[in-house]
């Protein structure tokens, strides 16, 4: 990691994310990245010698148990929780990355579509943290995915009931030749079991199959060091898929707590995964194993007479201790806490839908300081729940989430609120990351030149295209902040060189045409408006609009020929106002 950070800080580039997730990108746009070609040869090893990527070479197993030695230190040695449904969720989850794309797309594409992208190289890249998120995030995340689960589920609780890539080392583990094995020098002394942070009963395993047989093993080696008659090794031979007999296990629920339990954490999961667009995935299964052992937990601290946790008596003889009050304290605000994500989560996702059903095309809403007459029926009922709905996530939310800040700003222009949207737009390009902001900065610049604020429309415009300087749409909006502001000379440079990026663009030839015309450039000006005409679609709506964004400008006599143009095409426009 440190020669990589080194590389990129003196070279620019370095090599992509070794990291499995980075796999998604392979299997989704073609994207061959060191993290496909890391994972792909993790499992193929651990066909071979089981699962020892784990615990050889995972951080956050490493993170685990740090986490789990720091509580032994205090005291506390961490107990293991044990269910016969959640370990089935690092499966679900690991399924859910890396076979569902190849399914979506065999399930979306015509027939004769390739069932895989079209693989490109992406070994080497110039965005060394894009894919990761930021500290604000990560470091939340390696608490709670680190001390917090290992605190209430164990020391391997992530690896046991979160971690996606585990789910596939477990599966290949149980066909691998290389296990933990046994001699005939056992004695059963346990002395294995105790040091095992794997949660597996090494003792009773090697005495019925002769091997370690739970996919939990990691081949960390500490049950061989730790044997005082050498009895444990590791060795190739039958692997586990051929063991004979079922071992007994116990387990911390009975079946009805076990489908209740599954249900918090599905419930837990959905309500916290990607709320604010700040949790991702990973973190998010560590809050939902969390949130499930909490509430499980507090059922039966009201349930039973007796409860303990760790060293402190949370109920006696049917009474709450102060231990149990401030354990039941702590589950009840962190459950709290899950239900209120969850609060958000429904309204962003419902104002999402809203904004994923809008018809109206952006250059439509555009045109005007208020697009009211472009909008259908059916989009008014979507704008006026797109923004209830994130109306109601940003005022009630405990962070700001820039895209739904984004989405609320353009439903707000939308409704013809245009100072609110402006206002709201700021705010989403203020949370939003870098990179992420530009749409938000371009949109409000637009919004700003459409109510004659155009000196901060330039300036929201600049700050677009400091951020990427291929947005020719910003380049293009530019012109008309500079044109407006009589600053003619800038504004025809500014549509010159979003032309240069793309000849193709209908308003930048339109607009040329005008600023030829108001030189006095009479052939410039019919040049620019031949190829104008030639690539503007034969659609009323748009001739209209061109009309609108042309008069805005105060090019008069190329808006009236595209109003007469829709006319023509559509007799009914003739009633339309010409704004």
């Amino acid at each position: 990691m440190a020669i990589h950070i080194i590389q990129w800080v003196y070279t620019g580039r370095t090599v992509s994310p070794i990291e499995p997730s980075e796999t998604m990108f392979t299997l989704q746009n073609g994207a061959v990245n060191a993290g496909a070609i890391f994972f792909a040869a993790a499992l193929i090893a651990t066909l071979v010698f089981g699962r020892f990527v784990c615990g050889w070479g995972c951080h956050v197993v490493s993170l685990q148990d740090l986490c789990a030695w720091l509580l032994k230190k205090m005291g506390m040695t961490p107990r293991p929780f044990r269910s016969r449904l959640l370990v089935f969720v690092p499966l679900v989850i690991a399924l859910y990355m890396f076979v569902w794309p190849t399914v979506a797309r065999w399930l979306s594409k015509p027939k004769d579509a390739p069932l895989f992208p079209q693989f490109t190289n992406h070994l080497i890249t110039t965005e060394f943290w894009a894919t990761f998120p930021p500290v604000a995030v990560a470091i939340p995340f390696l608490f709670i995915c680190g001390f917090v689960v290992v605190y209430f589920l164990g020391s391997k609780g992530f690896c046991t009931y979160g971690c996606p890539y585990g789910g596939f080392f477990g599966v290949l583990d149980k066909a691998a030749p290389g296990r933990i094995r046994v001699t005939d020098a056992c004695n059963e002394c346990g002395h294995c079991t105790a040091v095992c942070t794997s949660n597996v009963i090494v003792h009773r395993e090697v005495k019925e199959f002769g091997m370690v047989v739970d996919p939990g093993c990691m081949k960390c080696m500490d049950c061989v060091s730790v044997c005082p008659n050498d009895a444990l090794y590791f060795g190739f031979g039958k692997p586990a898929l051929a063991a004979k007999g079922k071992l007994s296990r116990t387990y911390s629920l009975t079946w009805p707590e076990e489908i209740a339990a599954a249900v918090v954490f599905a419930a837990s999961l959905f309500a916290v995964w990607d709320v604010y667009q700040l949790v991702p995935m990973l973190m998010a299964l560590g809050i939902a194993i969390v949130s499930t052992y909490l509430f499980m937990r507090l059922v039966k601290i009201v349930r039973s007479g007796d409860a303990a946790f760790y060293r402190w008596t949370l109920r006696s003889a049917g009474r709450m201790t102060s231990a149990g009050w401030l354990f039941a304290a702590f589950a009840v605000v962190w459950l709290g806490l899950n239900a209120h994500s969850g609060f958000i989560r429904y309204y962003e996702l419902s104002g999402a839908r809203s904004f994923e059903s809008l018809k109206v095309p952006d250059e439509l809403a555009l045109a005007q300081a208020d697009p009211v007459q472009w909008i259908s029926a059916a989009d008014r009922a979507a704008i006026d729940s797109g923004r209830h709905a994130f109306g109601i996530a940003d005022r009630y939310g405990l962070f700001s989430n820039g895209d739904a800040l984004a989405k609320l700003g353009w439903f707000e222009f939308l409704s013809g609120d245009a100072a609110a949207a402006v206002s709201t737009l700021e705010r989403a390009a203020a949370s939003q990351p870098a990179g992420s902001r530009v749409l938000s900065r371009y949109y409000r610049g637009v919004i700003l030149d459409r109510i004659g604020r155009f000196d901060e429309g330039e300036a929201s415009l600049n700050a677009a295209l400091a951020e990427r300087d291929d947005l020719v749409a910003a380049r293009e909006e530019l012109g008309v902040s500079l044109w407006r502001q009589g600053r003619r000379t800038e504004a025809a440079g500014a549509w010159r060189d979003a032309l240069a990026q793309n000849p193709d663009l209908v308003m930048a030839n339109y607009f040329m045409a005008g600023a030829a015309a108001a030189s006095l450039d009479a052939v410039e000006a019919d040049r620019y408006e031949r190829i104008a005409d030639g690539l503007a679609p034969k659609e009323p709506f748009f001739q209209w609009m061109l009309g609108v964004r042309l008069n805005g400008v105060g090019m008069t006599q190329l808006a009236d020929k595209r109003f007469q143009m829709a006319i023509q095409m559509d007799p009914r426009f003739r009633s339309r106002k010409r704004q």
